[in-house]
């Protein structure tokens, strides 16, 4: 996200940036400079405000959490990208697995009224 973009963002509040680097920092148990440097590996993305000031949001401090744990289990930098991509993978690939598994409910019962239909207007025909 570019800064002009982030600037704009307006989103949920877990969306919003509220922190500063140094409290971001503080919630995790990280030093700013780690924060700086998970952004330049492009691992997050904190708000920017018009002056530059980074501003980290609740969704962003989950992150950081989750980036610190995969840190600890032994994964490198490279690592952890990977794994934070395959889990932002797999959650829209559920999400997507939901929404065609209510589509397909939904298909099933437009289904099974067309075949009610189908076998009343066969009936009908047959007197």
């Amino acid at each position: 996200m570019s800064a002009t973009a982030a600037e704009g963002r307006s989103g949920p509040a877990g969306e919003r940036g509220v922190f500063g680097i140094s409290v971001a920092a503080e919630m995790v148990g990280m030093d700013p400079q780690s924060l700086r440097l998970y952004e330049r590996r492009g691992l997050l993305q904190p708000d920017r405000t018009p002056g530059g000031t980074r501003r980290y949001s609740a969704d962003d401090v989950a992150r950081l959490g989750r980036i610190g744990e995969l840190l600890e289990a032994g994964l490198n930098l490279a690592g952890v990208a990977a794994v934070l991509g395959l889990e932002a993978d797999n959650a829209e690939l559920a999400a997507d697995n939901a929404s065609l598994t209510a589509d397909n409910a939904e298909l099933s019962a437009d289904n099974a009224e067309l075949a009610a239909d189908n076998a009343r207007l066969r009936a009908e025909l047959g007197r």
